[in-house]
């Protein structure tokens, strides 16, 4: 039966046929070096993007094992339990559901993602994910994602046509032989043009941080190295070129927040885990779109180059900055009506 068809922006994903909410599930499979983890504590690594209140508010109305057995947030775990999450599906935040493909061929493509569309499923997304788009618009190819990019990311992300394919790719990718550069709005006007930030990048203790996804400079933590270059700027904000070198999480995003440049739109690096966690829970609100300056991070993924999974050719790919960034930096690099008058005088 051919699934219903939605809205470009996906707001009626969440309903079937008869118009009635899905029912959403989550299974989840403890692994051995979680057994003993109290149930709260180990969702959180599972689903870190959730406050701690937010969170025990699904175990307790969401939750349970595979035997039917209701869990409280402090129940421990064991390995091999299956804890399965169950609700109604809901309205999902309205996200584009199209895309453009790049290049393609019959082993793989690269499709220009939009920012906010998502990759996988999260808390807030289910239905409105790249997955799942990939498999309404190619239904008969097991397309397989061989990267990531956050929701807010645009631009190059590869795609492979079948599982073969797909483990090549990904394996390209973990060995470090793809090479890409993003382009990213920044606070600010660096005093350089080119450098290298060289900081290692650790997760922040998922005990005691609120959010548990961001990653921090501090000793002993993983190398993590950046080439940035500065290509335009535009009154108080800066484009500049990055290339990561090694490939840690939020890798550009952290990095360029610890030199002082932030990127703008960026929730979590620019304004902190407070800001993050309000937006997570409340959406976007007139008050935070005022201070995060755009509602989504400025972060595009300007380029890929990666060895051909079958002729073994390079294969580049490049995706322009996003009309709505170039939009941004146009107008902040206009005079303010301030200065129109003082040159007028």
């Amino acid at each position: 039966m051919p699934g219903p068809q939605f809205r470009e922006d996906g707001v009626d994903v969440h309903l079937d046929e008869d118009g009635k909410p899905r029912i959403v599930e989550r299974r989840f499979v403890v692994e051995d070096a979680f057994a003993g983890y109290r149930v709260d504590h180990y969702l959180k690594r599972k689903i870190s993007r959730l406050s701690r209140t937010k969170l025990q508010q699904i175990i307790k109305t969401q939750l349970e094992r595979h035997d039917g057995t209701r869990l409280k947030p402090h129940s421990p775990v064991a390995q091999g339990d299956v804890l399965i999450l169950r609700r109604p599906a809901r309205p999902e935040p309205p996200c584009p559901r199209t895309f453009e493909v790049l290049y393609r061929d019959g082993d793989m493509m690269v499709i220009d993602k939009p920012a906010g569309l998502p990759v996988h499923v999260s808390a807030k997304f289910y239905f409105n994910t790249l997955t799942r788009v990939l498999s309404e618009r190619f239904p008969d190819n097991p397309m397989q994602i061989c990267h990531r990019l956050d929701r807010e990311t645009s631009g190059c992300l590869v795609v492979a046509c079948n599982k073969s394919v797909a483990a090549r790719l990904k394996t390209a990718f973990s060995g470090k032989r793809a090479n890409k550069s993003y382009l990213a709005i920044v606070h600010g006007v660096p005093d350089w043009t080119d450098r290298v930030i060289d900081l290692p990048l650790g997760l922040v203790d998922s005990e005691t941080a609120e959010i548990a996804i961001r990653m921090e400079v501090r000793d002993g933590a993983l190398p993590a190295k950046t080439t940035a270059r500065v290509i335009e700027t535009a009154g108080d904000v800066s484009l500049v070129e990055c290339s990561p070198i090694t490939g840690r999480q939020h890798q550009i995003r952290a990095h360029l927040a610890a030199v002082g440049f932030p990127i703008v739109g960026d929730k979590l690096y620019a304004h902190g885990d407070s800001a993050f966690a309000r937006y997570c829970d409340t959406g976007m609100t007139p008050e935070l779109l005022e201070r995060f300056v755009l509602p989504r991070h400025a972060l595009h993924a300007a380029s890929i180059e990666i060895e051909h999974p079958t002729t073994r050719e390079p294969v580049r790919v490049e995706s322009s900055l996003p009309r709505d960034l170039r939009a941004f930096l146009d107008k902040r690099s206009l005079p303010s009506t301030n200065d129109q008058l003082a040159h007028t005088r």
